[in-house]
């Protein structure tokens, strides 16, 4: 209890001391007393969620409190400014998951795409970052790395071979794949809630980078990891074709599974056309693709109306979704009270209004950023200011897609990068009573990260389709 006191004061201290040379510079620059409230308060959530991570929801109870008590904003505009749509679609998504994953429609599909004939250890590594990728894109980042996880773990205890490799290998894909649609990661949602942008905005501009993104770190893979990779070569000859493999994940098809498929496939489709549903009734834009998971997750909890309760206690994640609605809260108040648009103006000075300097400093800014922080609260505090610069510029519309791929991209970065990684070390350290060492993570990652990131800086800049 002592020792715990002992960490505590050290970053109470540090965390008073920042929040107070914040709001020193704020009134140093000519800001007002709004201002200055703002940006000292939105400084003491985000430093006091990283510093004290376990209380994350309690910090961002406190700052929007205090916004409140300071008449910076109204109860009016904090409900305006909260993103309750992305809350909603972020709701109806989760019960729509824990609804599939009671029927094994993960395990089901994750043993199809995997399971293969002639099986080689590279045909092997390619088809389990390709799996990775594709099921983020159409579930999200948590789901697929949870599910695939559990399949290399089985993999690998039938050939008796380290598992972390591989789980290295899908959660680089996981954090690619997660770029391609705008449900792969909150942070899409995010993105496209504020810009706005469709569903078919993010295929014919996101999905094509994700995917030769991912198709570039193959080889990177394939020779960073060729020890493991021969070893497994060597096991496959050695016990020869993967039938028992198949039995372990050949998942019973329950009854019920076939409609599961067909609410999923009418979720799916109902996302992938939402534009023109919304042109066609007069709707404002995004409101087909952001009720949708509602529309499901309602049919589902009334055909499985004895475990509704259930979905919604168990599955629904509201830690996390209380945490995003506070942020996202205060996050606006940045841009209400002028904060976003003066750092904007200071950013085109500073530039001098050169759009490729602006996107390579959103692009490894946030990249950077989001392989020590949250990429969420990465993306929440950028989102203000992109929007700024693009009142100034309605050209800068493609920063957007480097703030999208530069958060996705920047948790391969670290260890800590991403909600994906943690779940999949905190997976191995559970089930296999191992780890991925630091060492072990950067020398694969420093590669696929340059790698990658250069890769969507030249698309982003040089393509002419982009520009």
């Amino acid at each position: 209890m002592e020792n715990s006191k002992n960490h505590f004061i050290p970053r109470i201290i540090l965390l008073a001391l920042i929040a107070a040379i914040v709001g020193t510079v704020a009134n140093g620059i000519g800001f007002d007393r709004r201002q200055i409230v703002t940006l000292t308060v939105f400084s003491l959530s985000i430093l006091g969620a990283l510093l004290f991570w376990q209380f994350r929801v309690s910090f961002a109870f406190f700052g929007s409190s205090l916004l409140l008590l300071s008449r910076v904003i109204t109860f009016e505009e904090f409900i305006a400014f909260s993103s309750m749509e992305i809350i909603l679609f972020l709701i109806g998504m989760m019960v729509l998951v824990g609804f599939l994953k009671e029927l094994g429609f993960f395990t089901w599909l994750l043993s199809k795409a995997v399971v293969m004939r002639n099986l080689t250890a590279g045909k092997f590594m390619i088809g389990l970052t390709l799996s990775s990728a594709l099921l983020a894109c159409i579930l999200d980042e948590v789901t697929s790395i949870m599910f695939m996880t559990m399949l290399i773990f089985e993999f690998c205890d039938y050939y008796e071979v380290d598992p972390v490799p591989f789980v290295i290998a899908s959660v680089f894909a996981t954090n690619i794949g997660s770029s391609g649609t705008v449900i792969g990661n909150p942070i899409g949602l995010l993105i496209a809630a504020k810009a706005p942008l469709t569903f078919e905005d993010f295929i014919f501009n996101a999905f094509p980078i994700m995917l030769m993104s991912l198709v570039i770190v193959f080889g990177p893979l394939l020779l960073l990891f060729k020890k493991p990779l021969k070893e497994l070569d060597r096991k496959i000859r050695e016990f020869g074709p993967n039938d028992v493999l198949v039995k372990l994940l050949n998942i019973p098809v329950e009854k019920n599974l076939k409609k599961g498929f067909m609410i999923f496939g009418a979720t799916l489709l109902l996302l992938a056309t939402h534009h023109r549903w919304e042109v066609l009734l007069n709707l404002e834009p995004n409101t087909i693709l952001l009720i949708t998971p509602l529309l499901s997750a309602s049919c589902i909890m009334m055909w499985r109306r004895e475990k509704a309760r259930s979905y919604v206690e168990k599955d629904v994640e509201w830690w996390t979704l209380l945490f995003f609605l506070f942020l996202f809260a205060q996050s606006g108040t940045l841009t209400h009270v002028g904060i976003a648009s003066f750092f904007a103006d200071k950013i085109m000075l500073l530039v001098e209004g050169s759009k490729n300097i602006l996107i390579s400093i959103t692009l490894f800014g946030s990249a950077i950023i989001s392989s020590m922080l949250d990429n969420v609260v990465v993306v929440a505090s950028f989102i203000p200011i992109v929007k700024g610069l693009i009142a100034i510029n309605p050209m800068y519309k493609i920063l957007w897609w480097a703030l999208l791929f530069g958060a996705c991209f920047g948790g391969n970065l670290t260890i800590i990068g991403s909600t994906a990684n943690l779940i999949a070390i905190g997976a191995l350290e559970k089930t296999k009573k191992t780890t991925i060492t630091f060492t072990q993570w950067f020398k694969v990652a420093f590669v696929v990260g340059l790698v990658t990131l250069a890769f969507v800086w030249a698309m982003l800049t040089l393509v002419p389709y982009y520009n």
